[in-house]
Order: C-alpha cells, then structure tokens, then sequence
C-alpha cells in the first residue's frame, strides 16, 4: 500500500493544476516502496491484514521470538512443530505463549509462570500476526511528502540546467561522504527504522 496519495500530497502543497499528476502516480509508490525498505517496517500493509512469518531456530534454543513488523497489534496464531515431517501444533495464549506487544515479540511459557523453549529446527515456528498502522502517522507523512519533493524536483542532483541557467543545489546532509536523504528527512525516518536484534 502506498504511504499517501497524490490528492493529499497536492492538498499539502497546495497544488491546484495537473500537470504533474501523471509523473506523481508513478513517484508515490516509488517512494513509499523505499521509505518502507529503508525502514525496515512495511508501516501500512499489515494493519488489516494477516503476515505469516516462519522461524528457524537452530543455533541456540531460544523462548522468545521478535516478529519483523511494528508496532505489534495481534497475534492471530502460534503454531510450532518437532521436524519437517510433523504437522504444525495449534498453541494457546496465556497458557503455551504470552504476547508482548511493547517489544514485537512472543514468548514460549509452560502454563502461568515457567518459561519454555520452542523447538529447535527449519520451519520449527509459524506466528501469523498483525501490526503496523491503519493509515500513515502524520510525522512520517511529512517526510513522505518531502522526499515526493525531493525527487520530483530532481533535488537530488548537484547541479541542473533550466532555461539557460544553471542551478547549484546545496549538498542535501551534512554528514560528510553520505550522499543519502536530506538531513529533516532521515530523522523522521530514522524513528520508523526497526533495529534488528540479534
């Protein structure tokens, strides 16, 4: 799903004419495709609907898993299995996992109080879950309508050439040899990036 459409972006910039609705409908998803790879965080695309994810544990045995999307809001099932060639077991909350929304993760207990491990091998975890947000949160959308700017003025570049003049854009980061988002951009971004946790 995109981040934002092209009538509230126009709504935002106080756009009235059409001349670049056609370039926009192609930029939007563009730009939300990458706003959600630098993050990490699909945002949107799992608030309604179901993500299945499937673990492999085979290093370490382990009683905690941390599901790939944020922020959690569901956990839809747990179901675990011995070996490739089992069946996948059904497991209940409360009593065979606890759900802890805070951190994106969920927990393998053995009834009320003891901790438990899931079982170590390819496929040996499947947790079909939800989370994310039911429209774009304002502070991103901004970022989002700034780095639609940032491309659609070819803002990017270092120097243009309009009309017979030459434009000299200023470097977009401060942060010497990065030749990355804008500085205001990265920052909201960088509060929607999703750490991995090793």
């Amino acid at each position: 799903m995109d981040l934002c459409t092209v009538e509230q972006y126009k709504s935002y910039k106080k756009i009235e004419h059409n001349k670049d609705d056609l370039q926009l409908t192609s930029l939007i998803p563009s730009v939300s495709a990458l706003v959600k790879t630098y993050t990490g965080n699909s945002i949107v695309d799992y608030a309604q609907s179901d993500k299945t994810e499937i673990f492999d544990i085979y290093d370490n045995y382990t009683s905690e898993l941390f599901l790939t999307e944020s922020p959690l809001t569901a956990v839809a099932s747990v179901k675990e299995r011995e070996s490739l060639a089992d069946s996948y077991t059904t497991l209940t909350e409360d009593t065979h996992y606890y759900v802890d929304k805070e951190h994106d993760r969920v927990y393998r207990v053995d009834g009320e109080q003891g901790i438990k491990y899931f079982p170590k091998g390819f496929a040996s975890v499947k947790i079909t879950y939800r989370a994310g947000y039911i429209t774009c949160p304002e502070d991103l959308k901004l970022a989002v309508y700034d780095l639609i700017t940032y491309y659609l003025k070819e803002e990017y570049k270092g120097r243009r050439s309009m009309a017979g003049a030459t434009l000299q854009n200023e470097p977009t980061t401060s942060i010497r040899n990065d030749i990355g988002f804008p500085d205001h951009i990265k920052r909201v971004l960088d509060m929607y990036k999703i750490i991995d946790v090793v």
